[in-house]
């Protein structure tokens, strides 16, 4: 078990932005496959490893940066 910080559909939601689907549904944004549902994503996501994907990998490091960056931020905006 891992101490990661679970993915979220906010973060899936986030991730996919920058990358329209021309059809309806959502992209993986790690590997690229197109699913109908926001829930199919999250499960693929967390089985890619048994899928021979490293998606799960890939958002973990992806929420691990927007942390860092939402951090960074936060400590260089100024005080009120």
């Amino acid at each position: 078990v891992s101490n990661r910080p679970s993915i979220t559909v906010r973060d899936i939601l986030t991730a996919s932005c920058s990358q329209p689907v021309p059809q309806r549904g959502y992209k993986c944004v790690s590997c690229c496959r197109l699913f109908p549902t926001l829930l199919s994503v999250k499960i693929h996501i967390q089985h890619s490893c048994q899928e021979g994907y490293s998606c799960k990998v890939y958002y973990h490091r992806l929420k691990a940066l927007w942390e860092k960056e939402h951090k960074e931020q936060e400590a260089a905006a100024p005080t009120v």
